[in-house]
């Protein structure tokens, strides 16, 4: 008789990453967005640029979990229904704000009006609320779930969902994202997914055009 090994089941730390990168952005976009001068549309239009970048992400991250996450857990915790649900509803939630930046960072960058500044700013806050409250039940309670009822392939596609619908331009700065979260452990583990060939632009062209790009964002140069 032949045994067939376990599946090996998921290894979330990487969402533990992908997370940190979502509240240090929710975190600097208000800041920055308040701090340029009146009528700076050129000013204007990279921080607009960065924030949809970032929105985007979040978008497909949640629905990577609304398409994939979700049904393997009601189907294999249903006494934990009730709190998928929940994570639903807060996903809903994150949904309406961002349906109400995408028209508020429109109007800011071709005008860069105060008024408009604060209300992306504001909305940004709301958004950030709403969010962290979100990430950290996550953590406290799905992420331990996961653990033991997601197996490491359905793990996976969670990180691939999306990919066709980013911008290529937009996929290294994304990842340079979250690499500078990482510890040098987790640095290993998030590089160690893509192809080899990948890592090393990754690690070397991908990483002087990530510190560019994020200094020119955040106005250290």
């Amino acid at each position: 008789m032949t045994h067939t090994a376990p599946a090996p089941m998921a290894d979330v730390r990487d969402m533990y990453v992908v997370h940190r990168a979502f509240r240090r952005e929710l975190r600097l976009v208000p800041e920055l967005v308040r701090a340029v001068a009146p009528g700076d549309t050129g000013r204007a239009a990279v921080l607009a640029r960065h924030t949809r970048m970032c929105l985007h992400g979040l978008h497909l991250h949640h629905t990577a979990e609304d398409e994939l996450l979700w049904p393997l857990l009601l189907e294999r915790c249903p006494p934990d229904a009730d709190l998928v649900h929940r994570m639903e509803a807060q996903h809903a939630e994150v949904e309406r704000l961002l349906d109400l930046l995408g028209p508020a960072l429109d109007r800011w960058e071709v005008e860069a009006r105060p008024a408009v500044a604060e209300e992306v700013a504001g909305t940004v806050d709301a958004l950030r609320t709403v969010l962290l409250e979100h990430l950290d039940e996550e953590e406290r309670e799905i992420l331990p779930l996961a653990e033991r009822h997601v197996t490491q392939q359905e793990w996976s596609r969670l990180g691939q969902h999306g990919k066709g619908q980013t911008a290529l331009r937009d996929l290294p700065l994304l990842f340079g994202s979250l690499l500078e979260e990482c510890s040098p452990e987790e640095r290993e583990m998030m590089l160690h997914v893509v192809p080899f060939p990948v890592r090393v632009l990754l690690r070397t062209v991908g990483a002087r055009s990530y510190r560019r790009y994020v200094s020119r964002v955040r106005g250290t140069r």
